[in-house]
């Protein structure tokens, strides 16, 4: 739906969850933010376009959040009804989100050898059947613009955390943001808002560092891309949500890292604490809870060692 005048919100179906595309449109042409999946061009984008009158070639630029596969699955697809569209992302997520098979080992596999936690194979045959990437035409950094015209300009925010290379988009002219899953909030929600599966970022300090980033728009309208909409104080709240999330995270560490421990026997430990999903959605912690072990092992409160080929964890403070 247009939910501000040239911001059109297209909500596609992944499973029991969804991925939220956001199209910026103006009289200089148009501006996509995320593809979803490979069925999600066809099946979703392109009926909403021709429903509301939006001709696929006036997309000049196709622009990835982030490298993960149900952001940048459908640029194979859009690149075919839009063969003008340049296709950009973050410089630090340039080659995932062109090579899949970097990005599963680089991006879903991280876990594998560290900490013995991979995706199960039929996930992996999923991400697979569901994804046909591009190169990318050129990388963003943040600071860049796209004049859209009238008076429609979109900056890119440089807004790490959940990957390296994670962007974000400032709609001046509906005060707008547009965040895709920079922002994570307490739990990863189904279509109908129950439990999917934790707050996968990764870089703690470089998450907060985001949040405190966008906060500072001060913008009254954020669009994410698993999420409803948040509008005034509901935006601010999911903001302040997501920043205690990350400290429930090191409660949690610190209460149940009483001896050396790996990751998994940490996540086990504590995820009754963090969260009301079944044992092997808990397991996709690994993400966050790395990202907070990572951030205490800086501040000296936490030491690395290994055991039988695994990481382990020991608390210090």
């Amino acid at each position: 739906m247009e939910i501000r005048p040239g911001l059109h919100r297209i909500e596609a179906p992944i499973g029991v969850r969804f991925i939220a595309m956001h199209l910026f449109t103006g009289p200089n042409g148009a501006l996509l933010f995320d593809t979803g999946i490979d069925g999600s061009v066809e099946g979703t984008l392109l009926p909403y376009l021709a429903e509301h009158g939006i001709d696929p070639a006036a997309i000049r630029w196709v622009v990835s959040s982030h490298c993960d596969f149900d952001h940048t699955g459908g640029n194979a697809a859009l690149k075919e009804v839009a063969p003008g569209a340049e296709f950009l992302a973050g410089a630090a997520d340039e080659l995932m989100t062109e090579n899949l098979e970097v990005l599963i080992a680089g991006r879903y596999g991280e876990f594998a050898r560290a900490d013995g936690f991979d995706d199960p194979p039929e996930t992996t045959a999923d991400i697979r059947a569901s994804t046909r990437l591009v190169g990318v035409d050129r990388t963003l950094a943040g600071g860049e613009t796209f004049d859209l015209g009238g008076g429609r300009i979109i900056e890119v925010i440089a807004a790490p955390g959940h990957s390296p290379g994670h962007l974000a988009l400032w709609d001046g002219a509906n005060h707008a943001l547009a965040i895709s899953d920079a922002v994570l909030g307490e739990t990863v929600p189904t279509a109908g808002g129950e439990p999917a599966f934790p707050p996968t970022y990764r870089d703690t300090i470089a998450y907060v560092a985001t949040i405190d980033r966008l906060r500072a728009y001060d913008a009254s309208l954020l669009l994410t891309a698993h999420y409803p909409v948040y509008e005034g104080a509901a935006a601010t709240e999911f903001l302040d949500v997501s920043v205690a999330y990350t400290e429930r995270i090191d409660r949690a560490i610190e209460r149940h890292l009483t001896r050396e421990m790996t990751s998994l026997e940490l996540i086990r430990a504590a995820a009754q604490d963090l969260g009301p999903w079944p044992a092997d959605a808990a397991e996709y912690l690994i993400f966050p809870m790395t990202g907070n072990l990572e951030r205490l092992a800086r501040a000296g409160r936490v030491a690395v060692g290994a055991r039988d080929e695994n990481r382990t964890w020991r608390w210090l403070a």
